[in-house]
């Protein structure tokens, strides 16, 4: 078992056992496999609370006691999915990744993703005792196996992984740090094709804290993410590779929380990502894996495994898990850390937004207002010219070329297109051509007109908008309609949820700072109206009012320091914590709110995905988002999407939309991630 740092909390789910006794265990094992059939339940039970060291034990007392070897009799009784979880528990850790490398290597065709896993995420000292136990347990050398079974780019960087060399002094050179932007940036993006070499030395020797923020400054350099260039230059198992490497620098139980959610995800289990990762991270790094997991994929791995398993199966992974973080009174004091830093992170982040859509060069109104006339006249209609004029002008330029059409023809743009394009495409294409706050203020009164009330429509527009987009809509709304804004959610909605929108809809925001002391207090009525503080300090009544007051009304600044101190007063995350206390349209509106506070990109890419993602698509979603947010932050959109869903936006929307609607989207979208 792999000890935490000097100082260092650990992290695993499975302990030593209290009292434990190798002889006892290896009798209680003896008699569950005697005579016929097994206790498979008594077996379970008693390897899955044994820590690996004390199973080593136990294993050597039943050769001593019974003369027979433990882990061929456990094959033998057991069967399936199950026996390869017992009996990969039962391996020294080394020994059970030289077993998966030996088994993704030998054999037809080759287990990349198993190679990738391992040697992306392993430390020096894991790589040393797993090259020396593939020796001792194959008697093969496995730096030659892998030669022998790879090859290219990737079997380089797979047998750079192989030597255990990453540096690990904490000291970074800031010089280094510089230098190693240059070089990936000169190795990629400013190359005709690219140096792998750079990439390869780089990503495979310097240390974890050096690669860091050797990633920030890339950032800051470039305009783009490390990941974004390596999916741009390199291609195939290499690419995957570098990607798991990356991952695994920023932060290795997010990569394997992302590699369990993958593996249960969809129809069908790989069990046998699912087998590896929890027996190889059960007495490592499982509390921070399980954090993250629940915030990044709002549920619990604990409920994942236990709706896409069965038998002794489920029971076995569920001991190895730990615990169920929605659960009342399961979330671990210690994993709230990993949300503190989400925060943290957060706070002093300052990433810079960008949208796909940019005024065009050498601008013509007169040019573009006359091939839009040509486009639309006559039989027939020109889709592609209309879809590449509007989709490729900022929406200034277009309202620039709605007055030359007017000028010109004596005819009103908006109406010509309405005549001659329709469906999804038509809503797309007069969506770019509305001024950005006349387009709000339409989509919040067809989420308020006819029967029925789109919720979900108002919160994405009121929870996210600035001060000064809200003020616009204000007036758009009355310019457009003869009606405030205000008046129109006061008639259409009720309750708490009519007080959020309207708080929201006035564009009170304050735009300072944080105020640390404020934030303290903030978070006091925050856990005080979440029931999940030790004292109250106010009757529910007025405590509603103060947090509402102070999730409609605080600088996105400030809320981030509330939010930080909410988890080190509580031990909770308090986006999760509102999922699981409130309910309806007002905990929405709130769950939105604090989504937009952390990273209101993310908030977006997860809108886009849902309106995409099984049977059916929810084409409005999906066209006020694109339209919304074309020339703001659609870049970071695409940023986080991919990131997530392990796919590009450009690729779902290619997947779920067709015909004229789909180049239009494709064209906003801006590129290929």
């Amino acid at each position: 078992m792999a000890k935490p740092a000097q100082g260092a909390k650990y992290r695993g789910s499975i302990h030593d056992f209290p009292d434990f006794d190798p002889s006892q265990d290896a009798e209680t094992l003896y008699n569950a496999m005697k005579g016929f059939g097994s206790d498979k339940e008594a077996i379970l039970e008693l390897i899955t609370s044994r820590s690996n060291r004390q199973r080593q034990e136990i294993c050597q007392n039943y050769k001593s006691l019974y003369g027979k070897d433990l882990i061929a009799d456990l094959k033998y009784e057991l069967t399936g999915k199950f026996e390869r979880l017992i009996v990969g528990l039962m391996r020294p850790p080394a020994y059970g990744d030289a077993k998966e490398m030996k088994d993704a290597i030998s054999g037809i065709g080759t287990d990349e993703k198993c190679l990738i896993e391992i040697l992306a995420s392993r430390t020096n000292e894991q790589i040393h005792q797993l090259v020396a136990a593939y020796k001792d347990a194959y008697e093969r050398d496995l730096e030659a196996d892998v030669i022998g079974d790879t090859s290219g780019h990737f079997r380089k960087m797979l047998v750079v992984l192989l030597q255990g060399t990453r540096e690990e002094d904490d000291v970074v050179s800031e010089d280094l740090v510089q230098q190693d932007v240059q070089d990936l940036y000169e190795a990629g993006e400013l190359k005709w094709g690219t140096d792998e070499a750079q990439f390869i030395y780089i990503l495979g020797n310097r240390s974890k804290q050096h690669l860091r923020l050797v990633f920030d400054e890339y950032l800051k350099t470039t305009g783009k993410p490390i990941e974004a260039s390596i999916r741009g230059e390199l291609s195939g198992d290499f690419e995957k590779l570098m990607l798991a490497v990356v991952k695994c620098i920023r932060s290795t139980p997010e990569y394997f929380a992302e590699r369990l959610f993958k593996a249960m995800k969809g129809l069908g289990t790989r069990d046998n990502t699912l087998i590896r990762i929890m027996v190889s991270r059960s007495e490592l790094d499982m509390l921070d894996i399980r954090e993250i997991f629940r915030t990044k994929y709002e549920k619990s791995l604990y409920s994942m495994i236990k709706n896409d398993t069965s038998g002794e199966y489920k029971k076995a992974l569920l001991k190895l898990c730990g615990g169920d973080d929605d659960a009342a009174g399961q979330f671990f004091p210690e994993a709230a850390q990993v949300a503190y830093q989400m925060w943290e992170l957060s706070a002093v982040a300052r990433v810079e937004l960008k949208g796909t859509v940019h005024p065009a060069r050498d601008f013509n109104p007169d040019a573009d207002a006359k091939a839009l006339r040509k486009a639309m006249k006559g039989l027939g209609t020109d889709e592609d010219t209309i879809i590449n004029i509007i989709t490729h002008r900022s929406n200034a330029q277009r309202q620039q070329i709605r007055q030359a059409f007017k000028s010109h023809f004596g005819r009103d743009l908006m109406a010509d297109l309405k005549s001659e394009i329709s469906g999804d495409l038509a809503r797309l294409i007069l969506g770019l051509m509305m001024p950005p706050a006349h387009y709000e203020a339409k989509q919040l009164k067809k989420a308020m007109e006819g029967a029925g009330t789109d919720e979900q429509a108002l919160i994405e527009i009121l929870a996210t908008r600035t001060n000064a987009e809200i003020r616009a809509i204000n007036e758009a709304y009355k310019e457009d309609y003869h009606k405030s804004l205000e008046d129109a959610l006061s008639s259409d909605t009720s309750g708490h949820f009519k007080r959020i929108l309207i708080s929201l809809a006035t564009g009170n925001r304050e735009e300072g700072g944080e105020d640390r002391e404020r934030a303290r207090e903030d978070a006091q009525v925050a856990a005080e109206i979440l029931e999940i503080a030790d004292t109250s300090s106010g009757d529910k009544s007025s405590l509603e009012t103060r947090f509402m007051m102070i999730l409609c009304t605080r600088s996105y600044q400030h809320l981030r320091r509330v939010f930080q101190e909410f988890v080190k007063m509580t031990n909770y995350d308090v986006e999760h914590t509102i999922k699981k206390e409130m309910s309806g349209d007002v905990r929405d509106a709130f769950v939105a709110i604090v989504q937009s506070v952390k990273n209101k990109p993310l908030f977006f890419a997860d809108k886009l995905y849902k309106s995409m993602k099984g049977a059916g698509t929810d084409e409005k979603t999906l066209t006020r988002i694109m339209v919304s947010r074309s020339e703001i932050d659609l870049l970071n959109i695409r940023r986080e999407f991919i990131e997530k869903y392990d796919k590009s936006l450009h690729q779902a929307i290619e997947g779920d939309t067709s015909g004229d609607f789909l180049k239009a989207l494709l064209a906003i979208c801006g590129g290929e991630d």
